[in-house]
């Protein structure tokens, strides 16, 4: 059986110029790769005791759907501006390329809440700690974060500690 880092494929200078880009379609595509990296993402994900798992548009869409449905919980989203049809909070933060705003329901996580939040990559950690900042202004807590894809030589695991911060393939 193959490694899950033969479907990570990398695209140059995607989306701009000096980017190597961690694309995981070629994951996706493959049932058994993906359902390989559902389940080491589970295991990840279980001993942090969530309540929701939030994803992230819009990749993040494809394992924390998948993810909250495995372990029996809810599910809510991080949106860009303008995409949430309800009252919602905002938070801007930094790119490695750019900058970003997210937006999540205000009545999203209820004080108290133990949340999970899930993405495709950790880069920089900026929209992960944009998430999290959402999350605790709603009252909630950051059960933790967890990742596909980590790019280490980035540091965006230091912007989420000290909470617990999981990631199935490392570069």
């Amino acid at each position: 059986m193959k490694e899950l880092t033969e479907f990570i494929r990398d695209v140059p200078d995607f989306p701009k110029e000096g980017i190597v880009f961690k694309d995981i379609t070629p994951l996706l595509r493959d049932i058994g790769a993906y359902r390989r990296a559902m389940q080491k993402l589970e295991e990840l994900a279980q001993p942090l005791n969530a309540d929701l798992i939030l994803a992230i548009e819009s990749r993040g869409f494809l394992f924390g759907g998948a993810l909250a449905l495995n372990m029996g919980k809810g599910m809510i989203v991080a949106r860009k501006p303008g995409k949430l049809p309800y009252h919602t909070d905002s938070v801007s933060y930094d790119l490695e390329y750019g900058s970003n705003t997210l937006e999540l329901h205000t009545d999203a996580v209820q004080r108290g809440q133990r949340v999970l939040i899930v993405d495709d990559l950790l880069a920089t950690g900026g929209t992960a700690a944009a998430c999290g900042e959402l999350v605790r202004r709603q009252g909630g807590e950051v059960a933790g974060y967890a990742f596909v894809v980590e790019l280490a030589f980035l540091d965006g695991r230091k912007k989420l500690i000290p909470d617990p911060v999981a990631s199935i393939l490392v570069y």
